[in-house]
């Protein structure tokens, strides 16, 4: 049986998955640009008003 803490034993493709999973799904200035716009419309919405 395989031990899945020897690096022996590990499958590549998992390796392979661990290195590109160690940067964030998506950038923290995408978030905190989205949040911005989000903050532009409502502004605009409530200034018609």
């Amino acid at each position: 049986m395989a031990d899945p803490s020897d690096p022996d034993d590990r499958d590549p493709r998992e390796t392979d998955l661990q290195r590109r999973s160690a940067g964030p799904a998506i950038s923290p200035w995408l978030v905190i640009g989205l949040i911005a716009m989000l903050g532009v419309g409502v502004y605009a919405v409530m200034a018609m008003n």
